[in-house]
């Protein structure tokens, strides 16, 4: 029976698949049973139906059958080479889209793509994330450099956030475009019939396309098409009141509509909100993730170069191994804190095998690089090599624990000059426990040796200036201050009472509570501390806001507790209810901010925690860090995700520019209200809570964030706006620190101070190209260097790999991000490659002394080019627009 002539001019690709959550309200092997379980039922409708298609993303689900179920596995590999089964997505599982690090999302699509095409001969070319809850800025670059022309999601849906039509362009501040779609009504449908779920999906698209897609199949736990519904699919396509049914996949509805010349609308800027509260639910898978992300990476920096100059072998499949545990813990029911309390035992010991992993990579390589360097013997003394694993000059305060007999120790230099020390709070609770601090000045990529030496410190000063912190307050409260900064601390509240930044004469705490948004109602200054109840769902949803009045922790203590050549320390004690917090707020000798060390007792439930930091500027302006580069946002109090800083500038009451950047190691959830930057540190909901259920007033429930948790985070006033401050690099700094090792006396063929690869200077000093990563390439025969631009300017970079002999330059255009493959052979030419590590184009040498690569610009495929763009503030929608139909969701399934 064929279709009536009267039917509609439209074709429905009815996308069969089975949206699996490997992680949510079960375990992960539960997840991977279900996973096998799904694939076969998907080969027996292929069998009973010889047009079924079926569409599958995440590739780790991919390698467990292949691991678990190769007779499964081979079946799936006929159906690929037939067409009827389609991978897209390409990336190892559906992670989170705002949390993990800009480096994480390259590797989604590395591993991924690249396991595709090892093992299917194809790699996807459409992207798809059904079920996050919120997709970052810089995807749309991520995506093309991946070898993906477009992409599917399903949040935010019609009533989050009103898009310019379905589809459309999504465009990245650097000009990349990718086709987006915006999954009607849902990702899966019921058991049986689909006509009600496919009356939903298309109550949600705009009025006229002649082509769309709708999903349908079991979700979320599995289970994929029914016999039920391609049964209802073959008939509704019969009665044609829908039009063409056609059972098929996405890359065929985006070459329909490719193909089809129509000109669409262009949206700039992130695709939020969904569940504000994910930002911050279960803070320890938070902690857990952002250290072993910069783990992983400073690992790979150290094994490339302890291997090139040390021999040692370069642990490729270990580092792999452990990265693929990263990625699937970037899932979007365990990164956000929404799955079942058990699962966090899992993800903690995964992300832990992890971090051990790169621990004890970094540990070889640095022990054989120290290995070779020449320590002459000095008796009494400590040798100690400080580590630098950033290709830039830092200086940095590093600490040393140590169990020598040296009643005063002291520090010298790889020079024989001393250097400040003083001693602080020791780890260890022993009869006579030794911690000393010292500032490190190291170079590029290198170590520098120090030296532990007993007796009487020499008078230390550099230039002028003599290292001393002054610790007297002038009025009733402690006083930290140096050349660059002074900061009082008010004993009634426990935070700043000013905070001058001595260059600019502006003091950011000066006029808070005339500023609207940082002061409360009767015009007094906005606490540091809020806490407020918090009755909503482990996701947050419905939720826009967190900011606003509360009760603050109260003020037990604000002391100095260290004072010497190297730092001042204040350590203030709070309380609110059960709960503790300490914060030790640390100002060094030469330093232009502020670090706070933190060590929070969350024993509250059903209630939130902000840290808030109010200044006193007026016409605020909000920026928050995102993967691989930057989002301004309007300062108006929604919760929102972050990476690991959040700037708010504005103008002092005499005219001038300035601002504080808040960064931190461990957080993600962000508000600017006015000219005040809250971060949310604590949430208690229950565990896995899912409105519309409600909590039982006897119900044994576990909550989340019970206990301790430590976290840093600096204050870094500047003039101008967050540019001028080189806060990138500080951020680079706090969560890849300096590494003090000690060593023992032995001869070596290098010096005591040296470095390995150099980053450019002169233009870029100050950090508008920042170089990320350094690895060894996948296919093993070379170098890979990675590096972004992220200040939204033209910048010119280069990279001096001394270790390797070979010396990377580049301009970057505007949010750039760029990767290059330096081969071992020094008479092969550096290609830029993709973030697959595959050579975009064959290219002079992007070595010094020849040809450089120059900014790259893909040539456009299907009107969707990539280059350089302007950033945009806010979602902006161009071109030709059409008028979407909102409808009301009915309770989306996670």
């Amino acid at each position: 029976m064929s279709r009536p002539a009267a039917a509609p001019a439209r074709l429905l690709h009815m996308i069969g698949n089975a949206h699996i959550d490997p992680v949510w309200l079960w375990q992960w092997p539960e997840g991977f049973q279900e996973a096998r379980s799904t694939f076969w039922s998907a080969i027996h409708r292929m069998e009973e139906y010889p047009d079924f298609v079926f569409t599958c993303d995440q590739v780790a689900l991919l390698a467990f059958v292949e691991e678990a179920d190769p007779a499964l596995f081979e079946e799936i590999r006929k159906r690929v080479a037939d067409g009827r089964w389609v991978n897209v997505g390409g990336w190892w599982v559906e992670p989170d889209c705002n949390i993990p690090t800009g480096e994480s999302f390259v590797r989604q699509g590395l591993l991924g793509q690249r396991y595709l095409e090892e093992k299917f001969g194809v790699t996807a070319t459409v992207g798809l994330n059904a079920d996050p809850f919120g997709h970052n800025a810089n995807l749309p670059q991520i995506l093309r450099k991946q070898g993906l022309q477009a992409y599917c999601f399903l949040r935010p849906g019609p009533h989050e956030a009103e898009l310019p039509g379905n589809p459309f362009w999504w465009e990245a501040a650097d000009g990349s475009r990718v086709l987006a779609y915006r999954i009607p009504h849902e990702y899966c449908s019921p058991r049986a019939d689909v006509a009600y779920h496919t009356d939903k999906a298309m109550a949600q698209l705009p009025p006229g396309l002649g082509t769309a897609m709708v999903f349908y199949g079991v979700g979320n736990h599995g289970g994929g098409p029914t016999k039920d519904n391609i049964d209802s699919v073959h008939r509704l396509d019969r009665l044609g009141s829908y039009g063409e049914l056609r059972l098929s996949s996405p890359p065929a509805y985006v070459e329909d509509v490719l193909a089809s010349g129509v000109e669409l609308p262009v949206w700039r800027g992130d695709l939020q909100h969904h569940a504000a509260g994910c930002y911050a639910a279960h803070s320890g898978i938070k902690a857990w993730m952002r250290s072993a992300e910069h783990a992983l990476v400073v690992a790979e920096r150290w094994a490339s170069v302890a291997a090139a100059v040390a021999g040692t072998p370069y642990p490729h499949e270990a580092l792999t191994h452990a990265w693929k545990q990263v990625l699937f813990n970037q899932f979007h029911d365990i990164l956000p804190g929404t799955s079942i309390e058990p699962a966090y035992d899992d993800a903690r010991d995964q992300l832990g095998e992890a971090r051990s992993i790169a621990r004890r990579t970094v540990n070889l390589a640095l022990q054989t690089l120290a290995r070779d360097t020449d320590i002459p013997f000095r008796e009494g003394t400590q040798p100690v090599l400080v580590f630098n694993p950033h290709p830039w000059r830092v200086r940095a305060d590093v600490e040393c624990e140590f169990g020598l007999s040296i009643e005063r120790p002291w520090v010298e230099d790889d020079a024989g000059q001393p250097v400040p020390s003083q001693f602080t709070r020791a780890l260890a609770t022993t009869s006579n426990p030794k911690r000393i601090a010292f500032p490190a000045d190291l170079p590029p990529l290198g170590h520098r040796l120090y030296w532990i030496r007993p007796g009487s410190q020499a008078p230390v000063s550099v230039g002028d200036r003599a290292f001393e912190a002054l610790t007297e307050a002038a009025g009733s409260g402690p006083v930290l201050e140096n050349a660059h900064l002074r900061a009082e601390v008010d004993p009634a509240t426990g935070w700043l009472s000013s905070l001058l930044d001595k260059a600019t004469g502006a003091d950011l705490m000066a006029g808070v509570a005339g500023v609207a948004g940082v002061a409360d109602a009767a015009g007094a200054q906005a606490p540091h501390t809020v806490v407020t109840e918090d009755p909503t769902d482990t996701w947050g949803h419905r939720v826009v806001s967190y900011a606003g009045p509360g009760t603050p922790f109260t003020c037990t203590s604000a002391r100095i507790v260290e004072s010497g050549p190297v730092r001042t320390v204040v350590r203030v004690e709070s309380a609110y209810g059960k709960s503790t917090l300490v914060e030790e707020i640390i100002l060094a000798a030469d330093a232009r901010h502020l670090e706070v060390r933190v060590d929070l007792d969350w024993q509250e439930k059903l209630r939130l925690l902000k840290l808030r930091f109010p200044v006193g500027l007026a016409e605020p302006t909000a920026t928050y860090e995102i993967p691989y580069g930057h989002l301004a946002r309007p300062a108006d109090g929604a919760e929102e995700p972050g990476q690991s800083w959040v700037d708010v500038s504005g103008t002092l009451p005499g005219g001038a520019r300035a601002g504080l950047t808040v960064v931190n190691d461990a957080k993600s959830a962000y508000d600017v209200s006015g000219a005040d930057i809250g971060i949310t540190a604590a949430r208690s909901p229950v565990y896995a809570w899912h409105e519309p259920r409600q909590l039982e007033p006897d119900g044994l429930y576990s909550y989340q964030d019970q206990g301790r948790q430590t976290f840093r985070y600096l204050l870094v006033p500047h003039a101008g706006d967050w540019r001028d401050a080189g806060v990138v690099r500080l951020a680079a700094e706090l969560a890849e620190p300096a590494q003090p090792t000690y060593e023992s006396f032995h001869p070596g063929p290098r010096s005591a101070t040296e470095s390995f690869a150099v980053e450019s200077e002169g233009e870029n000093a100050g950090g508008s190209v920042v170089t990320t990563v350094l690895k060894r390439a996948e296919d093993g025969d070379g170098l890979v260097v990675r590096a972004y631009e992220s200040a939204g300017v033209q910048a010119t970079w280069s990279l001096d790999l001394g270790f390797a002999g070979r010396t990377v330059a580049a301009t970057f255009g505007p949010h750039e991000i760029r990767s290059f493959l330096v081969p071992f052979d020094a008479d092969r030419p550096i290609v830029e490659t993709d973030l697959l590590e595959r050579p975009l184009i064959e290219t002079e040498s992007a070595e010094t002394g020849s040809a450089e690569t120059g900014s790259a610009e893909t040539e456009s495929v299907d009107g969707a080019g990539t280059g350089s763009g302007s950033a945009t503030a806010t979602p902006e929608v161009s071109g030709a627009v059409a008028a979407a139909t909102s409808s009301t969701d009915e309770g989306v399934t996670e």
